[in-house]
């Protein structure tokens, strides 16, 4: 049932897939499986063609003072959150022999991305666009696949890493359309920025459980996939207490500070 709603194209019909999933999952009505085939790599999760894809360089800049770049910035979350609801169907619907509480985990961070995939599509069509209206990137999905055979790797470089850095961005985005006279898009994200904090600490927890259950500390692991895979990637300003409340260590947070230094 996760693949299904994986592979949903229509946004609005994969974000109610994702809520009637996570209900029926809640109510006893589903079983994990023990006889399911491996799970297939997904280059293409189910999307809808607009809007069209390009090499993240190609995107232009845009300011907030016009209303045009804060759609063009409400977009590109929209299209984020879009790229969330797939990859937490994914961590379901891939990695097997995890605890129920990590279906549950992932089925409920599917469900509220849903939640803010709609908060921002009914921004944007109040604004005069729709979901679509831009190009976007695919990085977070690419990564997804890069990581499809290793659910630490998952949980280290996709919540950890791509998704984190929302944690430390969203203040000053909030910030810049405040100042802009923008109160319907700041409530938006001051609703995203808090559920965000516990999605990326979903996957800390189930990023550390898997380190440990493989001998292994976790915050050395940490910073080692993050040199073999994604060096330079990770730079400041850092929002401390969001991502101390999502699940990193102080120590991380000091590594981290110190590899930006560097």
């Amino acid at each position: 049932m996760a693949l299904r709603a994986l592979r949903v194209r229509d946004p609005e019909h994969k974000c109610e897939c994702a809520n009637r999933l996570l209900e029926a999952w809640r109510a006893g009505d589903l079983q994990l499986r023990d006889d399911d085939p491996p799970a297939e790599r997904i280059e293409i999760p189910g999307r809808p063609a607009r809007p069209a894809l390009v090499r993240p360089q190609e995107l232009p800049r845009r300011g907030l003072h016009t209303e045009r770049g804060r759609q063009a910035l409400l977009h590109a979350i929209a299209h984020i959150e879009f790229n969330a609801i797939n990859l937490a169907l994914d961590a379901v619907y891939r990695f097997r022999g995890l605890p129920a509480e990590f279906v549950s985990d992932w089925l409920q961070v599917a469900a509220e991305e849903a939640r803010h995939f709609r908060l921002l599509s009914r921004r944007l069509e109040e604004s005069g666009c729709d979901y679509g209206s831009f190009a976007a990137h695919n990085g977070l999905w690419e990564m997804a696949v890069k990581t499809d055979a290793d659910a630490m790797q998952r949980m280290a470089l996709v919540p950890r890493v791509l998704e984190a850095r929302g944690l430390d961005v969203t203040p000053g985005m909030i910030r810049r359309l405040d100042a802009a006279g923008d109160t319907a898009s700041v409530a938006v994200l001051e609703v995203i920025q808090r559920e965000e904090v516990g999605h990326v600490a979903i996957g800390s927890h189930w990023f550390r459980f898997l380190a440990r259950q493989r001998g292994l500390d976790p915050e050395a692991t940490f910073l080692d996939l993050l040199a073999r895979y994604m060096p330079g990637r990770v730079r400041p300003p850092f929002a401390l207490e969001a991502r101390l409340a999502a699940g990193f260590s102080r120590r991380e947070m000091e590594a981290l500070a110190g590899q930006a230094g560097e």
